[in-house]
């Protein structure tokens, strides 16, 4: 009943170097996410064995650990996406001008999401997202994978907080991490994902 798979990287493991070693995406990609996808797909499995059965004295706790791991597979596949060789600078066209006004321009965006990100309490994610019922960007920050958010809002740029992320290379000073994560953002990738978001409404 698989119904998750663990995506092919866009690029090899050591092309994000110096500011992501091979090493760490290595690890983070083929052991990190792999087990969110393989925990969303036990859980289904489970969650269709209590369905049988009628069964439900676990549901919460299935619930809640489905939750966690199918958020950690989407949001790790949106960051893989997220990030290039190429990336760096700063967007231009609908999704610059709609930082312009939902967020006070780039650098003030800039430093919103990077402080977002740096201040995340134990594991999580800063996060760019569009906001269907007020059409507009905002920052949140996702507690885990799957806390804290906004319902409904569509995640466009996802900076990973999580020690696993960077721990190897940084050590516990998130903030640097955080700081060499925007010479990799794809801008294509994150205008791409506003042009689809804001064309459902």
């Amino acid at each position: 009943m698989s119904t998750y798979a663990l995506p092919d990287l866009p690029y090899d493991y050591a092309a994000l170097e110096p500011a992501i070693t091979g090493q760490i995406l290595e690890l983070h990609h083929a052991k990190h996410h792999a087990a969110y996808v393989k925990g969303a797909n036990d859980t289904l499995e489970q969650l269709a064995e209590a369905r049988d059965k009628e069964q439900f004295g676990n549901l919460v706790g299935l619930e809640k650990t489905y939750a966690f791991n199918l958020s950690g597979h989407v949001l790790h596949t949106i960051f893989w996406e997220n990030l290039s060789p190429d990336g760096g600078d700063r967007p231009d066209g609908a999704l610059g001008n709609a930082i312009d006004e939902h967020l006070g321009g780039f650098e003030a965006f800039r430093k919103q999401l990077s402080a977002a990100t740096a201040s995340v309490q134990g594991s999580g994610w800063g996060v760019l997202a569009w906001e269907p019922l007020g059409k507009r960007l905002i920052v949140e920050q996702v507690y885990d994978h799957h806390g804290n958010v906004g319902q409904g809002s569509t995640p466009l740029l996802v900076f990973d907080a999580w020690e696993h992320a960077y721990y190897l290379q940084y050590k516990n000073v998130r903030p640097d991490y955080v700081q060499k994560l925007w010479d990799l953002v794809n801008w294509d990738d994150v205008s791409a994902r506003y042009a689809e978001a804001t064309a459902r409404g």
